[in-house]
């Protein structure tokens, strides 16, 4: 089944290369394919709808041939998938020996509008958080000015609120997992980029498992270098320490206690974390196939062939048609960037 539904999501994005003309002929190399894959893969567009800093303010992605996709569903959880005559081997795009896995970058550092992906939307845009009517911005909390790092997800997976977790006795938080890209970059919303996955943090957010990976864009020029939670300690020191601190206060400025942690806050190796990440992209694969109770998410996709939630790339492009046209952002309000020190 897991075969079934990779071989369908690499077939959409081959389908959709009509100009490669090679395609259609079985001499293609293996390599050739598996290189277009990649190109294509790994490149793709977004569309903002609304007004930025506004309850109706959306961004939708796209494929570079400009057919709609859902980030939660349709993007890869693995940076890129080597081909065995059409259908997907278990290996994954590396750099060097490390698989690599697709980010989406839903709030960028330093920033404090809190967006995240929409899982309870069709194709799952990104939106901004919006608690009792106004929509969500983190606090500033001494020394820090909003998230600390690129904050995203990983897509194809998700948090199973029916499961309970034996390592933190808590459910699923209901949402793809979340990740902090460490680098340099300051990235933007909306963008994917590829992540060495280096260790993991179990936050418990108001009773649920709400598991934090920390990764690094593969593209840093610090990515070589950082391959473990000590590589990060010894060139980066009080990063991490600072992580589990801003997870700990972020929400005590709105009158909400400290947030606690599994295995008393001390992160857990990249061994650990990727099996963290594969149990959660196995209950996201039942959650498409409808073999996991969906509730309030949104399963519409345009690439998993054994999903009953699939859908025509028609019926796609018309979530996003009636949305409203993008316009210029509303102001935002000068208490976002106070200072509070807890």
């Amino acid at each position: 089944m897991r075969s079934l539904l990779l071989r369908c999501s690499v077939g959409y994005f081959l389908q959709s290369c009509g100009a490669f003309p090679a395609f259609r002929h079985k001499r293609v190399t293996q390599a050739a394919v598996h290189q277009l894959y990649l190109q294509k893969n790994m490149h793709y567009l977004t569309e903002e709808r609304g007004r930025p800093n506004s309850h109706d303010y959306r961004i939708y992605f796209k494929t570079s041939e400009g057919k709609y996709i859902s980030p939660f569903h349709d993007i890869p959880l693995f940076a890129g998938t080597e081909l065995e005559n059409d259908i997907p081997a278990k290996k994954t795009k590396k750099s060097h020996t490390e698989v690599l896995y697709n980010m989406v970058v839903e709030v960028p550092r330093w920033s404090n509008a809190k967006m995240e992906i929409a899982t309870k939307e069709p194709l799952n845009p990104i939106k901004q958080d919006v608690k009792k009517g106004k929509l969500r911005y983190v606090a500033n909390i001494f020394p820090h000015k909003g998230y600390i790092w690129n904050y995203g997800a990983l897509p194809q997976t998700w948090e199973d609120p029916n499961h309970t977790d034996k390592n933190t006795a808590c459910c699923g938080d209901n949402d793809p997992i979340d990740v902090c890209d460490i680098g340099s970059q300051v990235c933007h919303p909306g963008q994917v980029i590829q992540v060495k996955v280096l260790g993991i943090l179990a936050m418990i957010d108001e009773g649920e498992t709400d598991w934090k990976v920390i990764a690094i864009n593969s593209e840093d020029p610090d990515a070589e270098n950082l391959n473990s939670l000590e590589d990060v300690r010894k060139s980066r020191p009080g990063h991490l320490e600072a992580t589990v601190e801003w997870f700990k206060k972020y929400k005590v400025p709105d009158g909400k206690p400290e947030n606690t942690f599994g295995f008393g806050g001390k992160f857990q190796e990249k061994d650990f974390a990727v099996e963290i990440i594969q149990s959660t992209h196995e209950y996201w694969r039942a959650l498409v196939l409808k073999q996991s109770a969906s509730g309030d998410i949104e399963c519409k996709n345009v690439s998993c062939c054994e999903s009953p939630f699939k859908c025509s790339d028609e019926k796609a492009s018309a979530v996003v048609q009636s949305a409203p046209a993008f316009n210029s952002g509303l102001p935002v309000s000068p208490d976002v960037d106070k200072w509070h020190f807890v």
